[in-house]
């Protein structure tokens, strides 16, 4: 039966198992946004008027597949969205949090109702099984504010901090812990949930995709168990990177803390080993089902993502490529093909005469308005009127190949990896730059890590080769990098998506048309395949 769930009264108390199990047994999961108000109001009366401990206790535990099924299903309204998040988006990103803050909360508020006098290992196993599902669901907080790309607020990893330190104290962070959520059935435990978090944020979720993030959080949670957490030891040197559990954050460079009572240093040495057995058999090319990985990522993925990991989780400090230093000042940032294009030519695109293609309607509007058109110039349906303009981002920090960037105002959508052009504070012509991470700060303001290409950008136009004569199609835009030979970039094509296959024939038009044959890509986003080529 999947009838819609009644709304409960504020005042009504759920009193037993089976008046519990009947509410939730009626959630229509079909509609996720109603399911979602229904299993609110649910949480809600338990927190309201709580029933006995142990019935409280499996009430909340037969919510958690319902509830993470519906919060996934509300969470696809604004994960892998284009920044700032708009007000529907919004507005159930703040639900989802609500509901996750609101499970942590109920399974504490639990905790305070069990019969402590009863057999001291019972006891001990429910604390584990409370305390990890309040881990669990605080963490689903920050997992959520990393998938939305949304600043993390204030308070979230001290609330972790507080739910891991207590089962410490009570000796009980190893008791293993049954999971229904587990795919395969395994149990876990405090310690193994709360460190899966550090290594997700370890990871810099922030700059990776949707699909690497699964990844990531798939891949701490299957191998949280490997990695040891110990108190720091007075006197024994101290990892690159610490949990303090009273600061507001994940992990933090050893260097900045100054009391130890505090301090935990992670032991991954045999993560550490895995990584470097996966490596391994990636090359190998054993596939990643094989392996564990998944059956939804490819091996060169996998092979990428590992060798990413690599060194924030073996605990090392990523040696920076270039040095960062502070700056300010306005930059100017342009996005898409057409705006980009018209800001480094300087000039409106347009077909090369002696390749010019017209329509029908395009030739009827020549010949009615032949006597007011300049013949040397290209007729165009509509003029490229349609965002040329740009955004300004303050300049934050910069370094040698790329920029820390803030927009406090109004501005077009923005995405991770996505392709854009800017104009740097000290500079007056545009440069071709990758959107490398992404952040909407709590006041709706944007940060943003941008990645220049290397090389001044040539706008070009390019076509793909025709495969029978006179069937030529029109060129379309697209940009030309130079090689850089210091630093070891080769010449580069930018073209638009779906047009790289290796031994494809183009045509690139610069100041004079010349055939091209693709080899490599080397970069790609939703919005461009940057790849290298040879001259025909």
């Amino acid at each position: 039966m999947n009838a819609v769930l009644p709304n409960i009264p504020a005042t009504m108390k759920i009193p037993d198992l089976h008046t519990g199990f009947q509410m939730l047994s009626r959630l229509p999961l079909a509609n996720s946004r109603q399911a979602a108000l229904d299993i609110n109001l649910f949480l809600d009366s338990l927190l309201r008027t709580p029933p006995q401990g142990e019935v409280y206790l499996q009430l909340l535990e037969q919510t958690r597949i319902s509830l993470c099924f519906i919060e996934e299903e509300l969470a696809r309204s604004y994960i892998n969205k284009a920044l700032p998040l708009g007000e529907v988006e919004a507005s159930a990103f703040c639900q989802v949090i609500a509901t996750w803050q609101k499970a942590a909360r109920a399974y504490a508020h639990c905790a305070q109702l069990l019969d402590g006098h009863d057999n001291s290992n019972v006891h001990a196993e429910r604390l584990a099984l409370i305390l990890h599902r309040c881990i669990y669901y605080t963490g689903m907080v920050i997992i959520e504010h990393h998938r939305a790309r949304q600043a993390l607020p204030a308070g979230v990893w001290l609330n972790l901090h507080g739910y891991y330190a207590s089962a410490e104290e009570w000796g009980i962070a190893n008791l293993p812990v049954p999971d229904s959520l587990d795919p395969l059935g395994r149990s876990s435990h405090c310690a193994a949930a709360f460190v899966s978090l550090l290594l997700a944020e370890l990871a810099s979720p922030y700059s990776l995709s949707m699909g690497d993030i699964s990844l990531v959080l798939r891949w701490a949670s299957n191998w949280s168990p490997l990695v040891a957490m110990h108190p720091a030891v007075e006197n024994e040197p101290l990892p690159p990177f610490v949990v303090d559990l009273m600061q507001d954050c994940g992990l933090r460079a050893s260097n900045e803390c100054r009391h130890r009572e505090h301090l935990r240093r992670l032991d991954t040495t045999r993560l550490v080993s895995q990584l470097n057995q996966l490596r391994r058999q990636l090359q190998q090319r054993i596939s990643p089902a094989q392996l564990g990985l998944g059956e939804d990522c490819t091996a060169a993925q996998c092979y990428r993502l590992v060798n990413r990991l690599y060194k924030p989780w073996s605990m090392l400090r990523a040696a920076r490529k270039f040095r960062r230093h502070n700056a300010s000042g306005i930059s100017k940032v342009s996005t898409g093909f057409s705006a980009m294009h018209y800001h480094i030519s300087g000039k409106e695109f347009q077909q090369p005469e002696m390749t010019s293609i017209y329509s029908r309607q395009e030739f009827e509007s020549m010949f009615a308005f032949r006597h007011m058109l300049d013949p040397t110039q290209m007729l165009e349906v509509r003029q490229v009127q349609l965002g040329f303009d740009f955004d300004t981002w303050e300049v934050l920090d910069q370094c040698a190949n790329g920029f820390r960037l803030l927009r406090s105002v109004v501005g077009k959508k923005i995405a991770p990896g996505q392709l854009l052009s800017i104009c740097p504070h000290d500079g007056n012509s545009h440069l071709l730059a990758q959107v490398a991470w992404l952040m909407q700060e709590e006041g709706g303001n944007l940060v943003a890590g941008i990645a220049a290409l290397p090389g001044k950008p040539q706008a070009v136009a390019a076509r793909p080769q025709a495969l029978e004569p006179g069937h030529q199609v029109p060129y379309q835009r697209a940009f030309l990098l130079p090689a850089v030979p210091a630093i070891g970039a080769e010449q580069t094509l930018i073209l638009p998506p779906g047009w790289f296959r290796a031994e494809r024939r183009l045509e690139v038009y610069t100041e004079n048309p010349m055939q091209v044959r693709l080899q490599r890509l080397l970069a790609e986003g939703a919005d461009f395949e940057r790849v290298t080529f040879s001259v025909v």
